[in-house]
């Protein structure tokens, strides 16, 4: 089989003297080229290490008989942007680093590719950019934070800022928790949205078993990268190429696995995104249905008690994937060349599980605890759940659906009827949060803050003040068209479509509508207005009067970016991205 490589030599005689002129030798020219890509950069621990990882991964090329280039494209960092109109851009990175790998594999092509990225944006944009170019690959997660002090983690940072704000602790306890909460490189150590995506890489067969959320510093993690530049060009001389693996077959797999992380419910914006890519279009219903009877198993924060730090120490997703293995799709391909099935099966016999245990036990010496593999991965046969994470909820108010993460929800949110309250900023509505505005029975809406109408970002610190406080955590419910932090817990309901922007009822509702939610019936409803019972035909008709008089709002962007975003974004439910 020719190499595209040594094909491209023939045709751009220009193509040989610049790669001299960058450091190649006659000898590398000739060598199944490999190009590395990641999301390198100083903008946060997620991507702040990756540098290292990638020269790993040169060396494995080399060694391999190939030879690597390394691209860049560096995410940028929720946290960060919270609370701040930074968070608007978030959402519109995916798309843009997804361009940017497509522009980079794509202007000069490659024999081969190896994808580096650790958090919410940088890693669906790898997997949807790595689809657009289509190579053959592997990818490489980019590893967990270690905990901190008193097995802090910064998820519960949200809490210690809502705390302060009501007076409950002192400055000193804030900064002490803001100084000890990153204590080094790597995605945030929880299941949140970056943690859920490293998985959801190594779930659908495109990642090297068992190297999701490594400790980011970790020799492990290093080898691993290493590995991955070896297997990027024994699949370029095998021509194994990403859209060879991936099947409806093999999303579904990563969707059980979904519901057994109790994963960010971003996964629906971004597993969605990344199967488009290849012409397979999945649903919200298919999530639903997929997580109804599914086994949850993971008890890590924030629903659960421990940091991710310990995943891999407990097995990691292929001791994950053991204990719902008969609901799997084990003949599905993957980037080792083997079946899920064979994989799984020869890491039993590797040893594999003996040495996640010697780290586990370190883990155990080094924080004073006693854990074991049990108590972060349930078995299957004694699940935390049986009705995986998430719900799709339908119904006048989401005609299109909106997702809910019942597992972080309290139980007595599970069917409820509340007052609408609806604000049209999270500022306005996180500020009536914080000063006791908002009452029990509330139903709290954030609104016009889907991909149209603002980008979608996150919601997370209303979230947070809403879950903190031990009152309202378990007596109003948020509903948004915008998006939640993986962090995120409480009664608190996303991506409610379609949004207010295009029209969606959310931007219909008035002050003391009733809203009756029913978690287990899949239900988000109007039921009345001013506080009053209304039969459906009734409801039916007050909406399109109020549909008759709601008026556009003027674009909240006018140039740039999120003008780009805002004009081609499709709903959050089919993913929020761009067509």
């Amino acid at each position: 089989m020719e190499l595209i490589s040594q094909k491209m030599r023939t045709i751009a005689p220009e193509l040989d003297p610049l790669r001299i002129g960058t450091g190649w030798t006659p000898e590398d020219l000739a060598k199944p080229q490999i190009m590395v890509e990641s999301t390198f950069g100083d903008s946060h621990p997620g991507s702040v290490h990756l540098d290292a990882l990638t020269r790993e991964v040169c060396r494995g090329t080399a060694e391999a008989g190939g030879h690597a280039a390394r691209y860049f494209c560096t995410d940028i960092c929720d946290g960060e942007s919270q609370g701040t109109d930074g968070i608007n851009f978030s959402l519109a990175s995916r798309e843009m680093i997804a361009g940017m790998i497509e522009i980079h594999g794509s202007a000069t092509p490659f024999d081969g590719a190896v994808y580096l990225a650790s958090c919410d944006k940088g890693m669906p944009a790898n997997l949807m950019g790595m689809l657009r170019v289509n190579v053959p690959s592997v990818v490489v997660p980019g590893g967990t934070m270690r905990a901190g002090p008193e097995l802090l983690t910064l998820n519960e940072l949200g809490v210690y800022s809502a705390r302060y704000e009501r007076g409950e602790i002192p400055k000193e306890r804030l900064d002490w928790a803001k100084q000890n909460a990153c204590p080094g490189c790597g995605a945030c150590s929880f299941i949140g949205t970056a943690s859920t995506m490293q998985i959801m890489a190594e779930a659908l067969g495109l990642a090297l078993p068992g190297s999701a959320l490594l400790p980011a510093d970790s020799e492990e993690l290093l080898e691993t990268a290493r590995a991955a530049g070896r297997r990027a060009v024994e699949l370029a001389r095998q021509g194994i190429r990403p859209s060879d693996i991936l099947t409806e077959k093999s999303f579904e797999n990563a969707i059980l696995v979904h519901a057994a992380i109790g994963g960010s419910t971003n996964a629906l914006l971004h597993i969605p995104a990344i199967a488009h890519e290849i012409g397979i279009e999945l649903d919200a219903q298919t999530f639903d249905r997929l997580h109804r009877n599914a086994k949850y198993l993971l008890n890590l924060r924030p629903a659960g008690q421990w940091p991710a730090e310990v995943f891999s120490y407990a097995g990691g997703v292929p001791a994950l994937m053991e204990e719902i293995r008969d609901a799997l799709h084990l003949d599905v391909m993957t980037v080792t060349g083997k079946t899920l099935g064979e994989n799984l099966d020869a890491l039993r016999q590797s040893g594999f599980y003996d040495r996640c245990q010697r780290r586990l036990e370190d883990f155990n010496r080094r924080y004073k605890t006693a854990l074991q593999r049990t108590d972060i991965i349930f078995p299957g046969s004694a699940p935390i759940s049986a009705q995986g994470s998430i719900a799709i909820l339908y119904g006048n108010l989401a005609p299109e659906g909106a997702v809910i993460k019942h597992t972080a929800c309290p139980k007595e949110m599970f069917t409820a009827l509340l007052h609408a309250r609806p604000f049209d900023s999270e500022e306005e509505c996180l500020d009536a949060v914080l000063h006791h505005r908002v009452a029990p029975g509330d139903a709290v809406f954030i609104r016009y803050e889907g991909p149209k109408g603002s980008g979608m970002p996150e919601m997370f610190y209303t979230s947070e003040a809403i879950s903190s406080d031990p009152e309202l955590g378990r007596s109003i419910a948020l509903i948004t068209d915008g998006r939640f932090s993986g962090a995120s817990t409480g009664p608190v309901i996303g991506h409610c479509s379609p949004e207010a922007a295009d029209g969606g009822p959310i931007a219909l509702v008035e002050e003391d509508d009733l809203i009756f939610i029913d978690i287990e019936a899949r239900r988000l409803e109007i039921v009345g207005v001013h506080g009053e019972r209304k039969s459906p035909q009734e409801i039916e008709q007050i909406l399109n009067a109020r549909r008759a008089r709601w008026q556009p709002r003027p674009a909240r962007y006018t140039r740039g970016v999120l003008k780009l975003y805002a004009a081609h974004a499709v709903s959050p439910m089919r993913g929020g991205y761009m067509e």
